[in-house]
């Protein structure tokens, strides 16, 4: 009898190849991820410093931390105001957002019409056009609809933004619900309109928060166009309002890392809010598509 021996070389190659490769791949990861979280890391620690101490040489993590820059930001500033100002603008954008994108998404995925094609692509185009060309078309039109330094005004420019993306997503999820259950509510007597509101927008719960949280991050953390249509005090953004505490030679630093803090906790609240739909339907789209 002839007995051979198996050698063990090529398993044990292959097997130190994939743990290199997997020791690379978590240190690149881990990399990464230290360079995202360090600019975090330095804003939260900085705010909790005293007001002068980010001009020390000496770098010190946790000495002595202190609220001094959040309590001088809420009582001698209008931070208070820019936020309250903020979410009625941010609020605003995503409540028409939400139902301008879903009712043109739904009449785009359902229904055809002359010019739809036109549309379709008009509004892939807008989206192509920086925001420094657009800042002064729509300051002209805003401008003759006496909507300069309003909220209103700063909604409408906002939506001209989130609209067009919104509601091409909301075509493409609508276009994964099938029509017969559109056909369905007809069936039962039900309008057009009445077949949106009490079958598909259940249905579309998913892409509605995708397109709520998409509405409201454009809103609440954008700069050009609330620095460009607010001009009184009393109307500022926080986008606008902490550019005063940026001077010519200096920045409160203290102020602003305190306020950018302070800033991103009502983004991270709607993202939680929305988080099990937002995840729901962006899966949900990738499955179906």
């Amino acid at each position: 009898m002839v007995t051979t021996t198996r050698t063990a070389g090529p398993p044990a190659v292959r097997r130190e190849r994939s743990r290199a490769a997997s020791i690379g791949l978590h240190a690149l990861l881990l990399s990464a991820t230290a360079i995202a979280l360090f600019p975090i890391m330095w804003i939260v620690l900085t705010s909790l410093k005293p007001r002068d101490a980010w001009r020390t040489s000496t770098v010190q993590l946790f000495s002595d931390p202190s609220l001094d820059n959040y309590v001088q930001l809420l009582t001698t500033t209008d931070f208070l105001r820019w936020f309250a100002n903020s979410v009625i603008v941010a609020t605003g954008t995503m409540v028409f957002g939400v139902f301008v994108s879903a009712t043109t998404g739904y009449a785009l995925s359902r229904f055809r019409f002359p010019g739809m094609r036109p549309l379709l692509w008009s509004l892939l185009v807008t989206q192509m056009f920086p925001v420094a060309i657009l800042i002064v078309p729509l300051y002209n039109v805003l401008a003759s609809l006496g909507l300069i330094n309003n909220h209103g005004g700063l909604m409408l420019a906002y939506l001209t933004v989130a609209v067009p993306f919104c509601a091409w997503m909301m075509r493409g999820y609508f276009n994964t619900i099938p029509v017969e259950i559109d056909e369905a509510g007809r069936v039962d007597g039900l309008s057009p309109f009445g077949t949106f509101w009490r079958l598909i927008v259940p249905l579309a719960r998913p892409g509605l928060a995708v397109t709520a949280f998409y509405s409201f991050v454009t809103a609440w953390g954008e700069v050009a166009y609330a620095s460009a249509f607010m001009i009184s005090n009393d109307n500022y953004t926080l986008a606008r309002g902490l550019q005063l505490f940026v001077g010519q030679h200096m920045a409160e630093w203290g102020l602003l890392t305190a306020a950018s803090v302070l800033i991103a906790v009502p983004a991270a609240l709607v993202f939680l809010v929305v988080q099990r739909n937002l995840v729901t339907g962006l899966t949900a789209g990738a499955n179906k598509a």
